[in-house]
Order: structure tokens, then sequence, then C-alpha cells
């Protein structure tokens, strides 16, 4: 009973907290470790001991799946030269450093010394994650971050356990390297198989709570079976999150990703920020027990003072030249160009620790390490420093930096560019496959909704008050408002069956759902034009016709004026100078006037665009 009322009320101090913390500029994640600090002192509340299995086993993996699932494999590759270097270089170096230093202000052992610096290597994937999404950085930057926090737990771990098995003898340094190798490669090979054998699993599970759940436990499967086989499974883990997300649309229906996109939303809600509270509720008993060693405080301090600087400044002196020294060879810089430096500044500050660092700390054996409590209040104090010094000031570091989260603009035109792409392709595979016997009317509708979904997505763009897919959004969730109350009503008189009034409400649920997708995306952010940042294929027309010509009729669409017809956005021709108006007005006059005169290339014609758009290879540029 005492458990589960702890349990509970964990539960709930990290659900208030969480809500309250969104109204503040501090993020949550450190907001509650300031709680769980103040919590810790309070005489009524209880000792809480962080178990390293109960992280490790309990938190880590499940922790890095979600975040694996959600990671792109193909960001993922191309950002593999920074990310390596950041995971294993810099955690190597991390320890090498942090353990000299150790050594030289405490009266440890070396190979106690760089256990320690293995403790306190990696920067926590939780950290990251957490802090980067409610700052805002810039697309690259999160995935090198996630990429980063991915991989570096399994090199500091595997460097923690080699130091302590020099407690009692020697380690040479190739038997470092074959036992780094073996455990990195035995990681990767069972999140293969994991992967492999559970995506075979669930592509014959037609229910989607059996397969949430299957999702839910293949984590801890793929992290034990690496464990005792004595590979990485951290690098299982992730593994076996990457191709499982990269591959879900093969295994999976839509309605089962939705629902476990959900489920693990709320799975990763609740355990990530539950592992802030814990941290910050170790303070007391760390302190009191790091009390007792006779090394003295000052010399204490110190050494935590110092460790943590030098946790924070050898981070940007390995950054900074893992970025641009790679780039004097000039086949890596002709495929990626020297960045600004405040690329590797912003990177260079997101060094924030977390529960991983203080999990690998009460792994260090009792019985064999040196001024063990010493260590552990080290770990507590670079975690706390790191995460309340470089999180709560990240945002103004960014800020400063001119270093600001994706274009809202940008993000908008190219998900209206795609999804033209794909509708076209739909259109085209309806053509292949209509017979005699299907009826107009029938491929019109299909025709619509098509055309609608894509139109949906253009008319976020543009500086129209409401467009047709929010007036009709908002005039359907009225309508969707008035029929959900009546089959409330239907249902409190027993007029229809419980199961198959839900059946009904669960409809009109997934299109109220759907219709988020008309709601307007910000572009606050927005600096100068909107232009394309991507071009998908190479297209002759996009690069003949860059000119901008003078517009006929700059007043608006000329059909639309002529004919007296209201239009939502405007198009200018790059051939001739014609103003037609978009494919949600009613008059569609810009795909008219291509459709007539054959004039490949369009641009918006709307206030602070200057994207455009060949009709003829549906490409964005």
């Amino acid at each position: 009973m005492h458990i589960a009322v702890g349990v509970v009320a964990l539960i709930t101090v990290v659900t208030l907290v969480t809500a309250f913390g969104r109204r503040l500029p501090m993020p949550a994640p450190l907001l509650l470790v300031v709680v769980g600090v103040v919590a810790s002192f309070i005489p009524q509340v209880p000792d809480v001991e962080l178990s390293p299995d109960l992280v490790l086993v309990g938190f880590l993996p499940p922790l890095l799946y979600a975040a694996a699932l959600s990671t792109s494999v193909t960001d993922f590759r191309a950002n593999k030269r920074p990310i390596a270097l950041l995971s294993v270089g810099l955690v190597i170096t991390t320890t090498v450093v942090v353990g000299l230093v150790a050594w030289w202000l405490l009266p440890i052992k070396p190979a106690v010394a760089f256990a320690l610096g293995a403790v306190v290597s990696p920067p926590d994937a939780v950290s990251a994650t957490a802090i980067a999404r409610r700052v805002g950085m810039p697309r690259r930057m999160v995935t090198i971050l996630q990429g980063e926090s991915l991989v570096n737990d399994a090199t500091a771990l595997v460097a923690l356990r080699t130091a302590i098995a020099a407690f009692g003898g020697t380690v040479t340094v190739w038997e470092v390297g074959f036992d780094f190798v073996t455990t990195a490669v035995g990681g990767v090979l069972v999140g293969v198989a994991v992967a492999i054998v559970t995506g075979k699993i669930r592509k014959r599970i037609q229910d989607e709570v059996t397969d949430t759940a299957v999702s839910i436990v293949t984590p801890f499967i793929s992290y034990l079976a690496a464990e005792q086989m004595h590979f990485s499974g951290v690098l299982a883990v992730v593994v076996t999150g990457l191709i499982l997300g990269h591959r879900s649309h093969l295994m999976q229906s839509a309605s089962s990703r939705v629902f476990e996109r959900t489920n693990w939303r709320t799975f990763e809600f609740m355990l990530e920020n539950t592992v802030f509270l814990l941290i910050g509720l170790q303070v007391r008993s760390i302190v009191t027990a790091a009390g007792d060693s006779n090394l003295g405080v000052q010399r204490i301090a110190v050494a935590c003072a110092v460790i943590t600087l030098t946790v924070m400044v050898v981070r940007p002196l390995w950054v900074f030249p893992a970025t641009y020294l790679p780039r004097l060879i000039p086949a890596i810089r002709r495929n990626d160009p020297f960045p600004p430096w405040t690329y590797p500044a912003g990177i260079s500050w997101a060094g924030m620790r977390g529960v991983v660092t203080l999990a690998a700390a009460l792994i260090l054996p009792a019985d064999e390490t040196q001024e063990r409590e010493v260590l552990i209040l080290i770990a507590l104090v670079v975690v706390g420093a790191t995460l309340l010094l470089q999180g709560s000031t990240l945002p103004w570091v960014l800020r400063h930096l001119g270093l600001t989260g994706p274009d809202p603009g940008e993000d908008a035109l190219q998900a209206a560019s795609v999804a033209q792409r794909a509708s076209a392709a739909g259109l085209r595979r309806l053509e292949e496959i209509r017979t005699d016997d299907d009826r107009d009317e029938v491929l019109d509708r299909v025709r619509r909704r098509s055309n609608e979904r894509s139109d949906a997505l253009w008319e976020r763009l543009g500086g129209t008050d409401e467009t047709p897919s929010q007036a009709y959004a908002r005039l359907r969730l009225a309508m969707i408002e008035a029929e959900r109350h009546e089959l409330i009503r239907l249902r409190d008189e027993g007029a229809v069956p419980d199961d198959v009034m839900r059946r009904v409400v669960a409809s009109i649920d997934v299109e109220e759902t759907v219709l988020d997708l008309g709601q307007r995306w910000s572009d606050e952010n927005r600096v100068g034009e909107l232009t394309s940042t991507i071009t998908h294929g190479a297209c002759e027309h996009l690069d003949e016709l860059a000119e901008t010509p003078h517009p006929k009729t700059p007043q608006g669409c000329e059909e639309c004026i002529s004919e007296d017809l209201a239009w939502v956005h405007l198009r200018l021709c790059m051939s001739c100078g014609h103003v037609g108006c978009c494919d949600s007005s009613i008059g569609k006059h810009a795909s008219a006037h291509f459709g007539q005169v054959k004039h490949p290339v369009m641009r918006s014609f709307e206030p602070g665009e200057a994207w455009r758009w060949c009709f003829v290879d549906d490409v964005l540029g």
C-alpha cells in the first residue's frame, strides 16, 4: 500500500507540475528537478532510492525506443559523421579528460577516476529531446542532438564497464577496443534480429490494442536479450526502434499507427517527466552520504566545481574542431559546406546530463570504489548544474545566436507540395483501376476528396482571413457537436445498443480529428519572402523560368475580375504574367491557364511568398 501511494503521488505531482510549467518560461523538466530538490529536504517526504536497475531497465529502454521510433533514418544516415563524432569521439574524450582531472583532484585510483569520467560523459537523451522540443532548434541541430543522445549512452556504459573491470587489475588498450567493438556490433545485430522478428509478428496482428501491447514490450525484449549476451542493450533498443519506425507503413494499419503514437506519447510523457522529479528527490540522501567522507567539505566542493566546469568546457573544445576539420577535405566540403559558427556554438551549449549519469554513478561497486559517495555527489552536481545552467539558458543562447526552429511557413509549403504529388499519384492510380462499371458520380467524389486534402494544405499559405477549408472546418465542427449531442440523447434513452452507438461516435471522432488539418500554420518566425528550400528532383522549367514577369492584372485574378468572382489565393504565370486564382477558388483559373496555353511554371502572387510550382513535373521550386 505504501508503494502504491508513492507511485500515485509521483504521477500526480508530475502531471500537475508539467501542466503548470507550460505557463512558465522555464521548461517543465527543469521545474520538476527544482520541485524534487525542495521536496527532498521536507522531513515528511520519505527518502526515495533510485535503483540503477530501475533506470537502466525500467526507464531507459522505453524512452530510447520512443525517441528512435520518431527519429528519421534518412536524417540519421545523412548526419552519421557528426553523430558518430559526438556519441563516440566526444564521450571517449570526456571520459579521459575528466578521469585525469578527477585523479589529480581526489585520492583515488586511475581506474576509479576514469569510471567517474565515463559516468558524467554522456548527455542525456531525455534532457536533450525534452528541452529541444520546448525551445525550438533548427531541424538539423535537433537531428544531431537526438542521434547523439541515442548512441552515446552505449559508449559511456561500455567505458564504465571497462573501467570497473580494471578496479582489480589491468586492462590493455586492445582489450578495451575489442570489448567496445564486440559490444557495439553485437548490440546492433540483436537490434536487427528483434526488429525482423517483431515486424513479422506485427504484420499478422489486426487488433490495434494487441499491436500496441507488442510495441510496448519490444524495447524491453531487445534490451534484455542483448544484455544477456553481454552486448549493448542500449544500441539494440535504438536499432530496433529505428528499423520499426522506418518500416511501420509496411507492417501496421493506419489505425494501429495512430493508436501506437498516442499511447507512446502518453507513456513517454509519464516516464521522462518522472525521471526529472526522481533526480531532484535524490539530493538529500546523496548529500548526506557524501557528508560522511573524510575529504572535507572544501575539497569536495572544489572537486564538484572543477569537474562540472571540465565537463562543460570539453564539449565546445571538441565540437568546434569536429565540425570544421572534416570539412577541410574537399569531398566532404562539397556535400556538406561549412556551417555558420552559431551551429556548433548551439550544440556545444546543449550538453545537459540526466538520469543515465546518476544511474551509472549508482552502479559503481560499493566495496571496490574509493570515495563512492563523493563520486555520486559529483555526478549529481554535474547533472544539476548542466540541467539548471545550460537547460534554463538554452532558449536565451539560441535566440541570441539567431538559431530558431523550422519556419512554419516553409513547413506548410513543403507539406502542401508533397501532398499535391501524393494526390497526383493517387489520381493516376484511379485512372488505371477504374472500369466501365464505376459510376461517374462515384469517380467524381473520389477525385474531389483527394484534391480537397491537398487544397486544404495549400490554403494554409497566403493571407486570406478565412480559407474555404477553415470555413468548412468551422461549420462542420458545429454540426458534429450537434450530432454528438443527439447521439448521447439517444444513448441515454436506450434507443440503440451501446456498442453500436460507440462505433458511430468513434466515426465522427475520427472526422473531427481530421478537421484539425484545416488549422492555419503560424508564420511568426518568417523572415523575408517564403521560398522553397527543397526541390523534389531536377526540373528544367524551374531553371529556365526564374525571372518574375510583370503581372498583367496586379489587382487580382484576370478572369475573376471579369466574371465578378471571389478568389482565395493568387498565382502568377512565369511565362506571360497572367494572374489567376488557385485551385481552392471557384474558377481555378491558374490551373485553367496552364491547361489552355501550357505555360509550365507559376509563382505565388501572395504577399511575402516567392515559391514556384511546375505544373508539368509537379515540382516545387
